[in-house]
């Protein structure tokens, strides 16, 4: 089974992920998906999606990894 490459997840990957309640049910969920993830590491993502509430455009954003303009650090409003 594969790591996972955080830039490689879907929107409906992310989606389904932050729908998981335990580490336990994120570490089935990665392994039906093909990943391979330790408990450690299903707890690590688990409080770091607990602290993030995504909308629906920010989600997008993730998923999609496209730079806009207003949002793209790169990017100011003096460019």
């Amino acid at each position: 089974m594969a790591k996972i490459n955080r830039n490689e997840l879907t929107k409906e990957m992310i989606e389904k992920a932050m729908q998981c309640k335990t580490a336990d049910e994120l570490m089935a969920l990665a392994k039906a998906e093909g990943f391979d993830i330790t408990k450690e590491e299903a707890e690590a993502y688990m409080a770091e999606m607990a602290d993030v509430e995504l909308d629906e455009t920010t989600l997008s954003k993730a998923a999609g990894g496209i730079c806009y303009m207003e949002d793209c650090p790169k990017h100011t409003m003096a460019d």
